[in-house]
């Protein structure tokens, strides 16, 4: 029996839409890394991306379980000297939680050429609208939602 390598130019990519209602952010993120990896599909290749796009919609709706909401803080670096910014999650969920979202997405994908190329599928809106309904994508339900 063979071993099936998928190819690039043969990849069928298909559009989800993942609603973030009452799921904590850790939970939300590993599974939709999961989703755009293509790691839940059966043709799954390391060095193939062979995931699909994901909309991800109420992002002002995720759980931070614990402490989280109060101590955890996002950094990152302009690029000029004594240029380290850091914002705590409690502003940034109230100002650009689409943001939080991405930043958790991101931090769960390969930390290499594949791994930006797939952050580039991931679509995240506040609410419930939004501009991907052409594309006619499907609901799907996430393990971990808090009731």
């Amino acid at each position: 029996m063979k071993t099936f390598m998928q190819n690039p130019t043969t990849v069928e990519r298909k559009w989800y839409v993942v609603d973030a209602t009452n799921m904590p952010l850790g939970r939300l993120a590993s599974q939709v890394a999961d989703i755009l990896t293509g790691k839940n599909k059966v043709i799954y290749t390391p060095n193939v991306d062979t995931g699909d796009f994901v909309v991800i919609i109420n992002s002002d709706k995720v759980v931070l379980t614990g402490k989280k909401l109060e101590q955890k803080e996002l950094h990152w670096h302009t690029g000029y000297v004594g240029g380290l910014k850091t914002i705590d999650y409690k502003t940034l969920m109230a100002n650009d939680s689409p943001r939080a979202v991405m930043q958790a997405v991101k931090g769960m994908l390969p930390k290499n050429s594949l791994g930006r190329k797939q952050i580039t599928r991931l679509h995240v809106y506040k609410d419930e609208n939004h501009a991907h309904a052409a594309q006619q994508p499907e609901l799907v339900s996430l393990k971990g939602v808090i009731e």
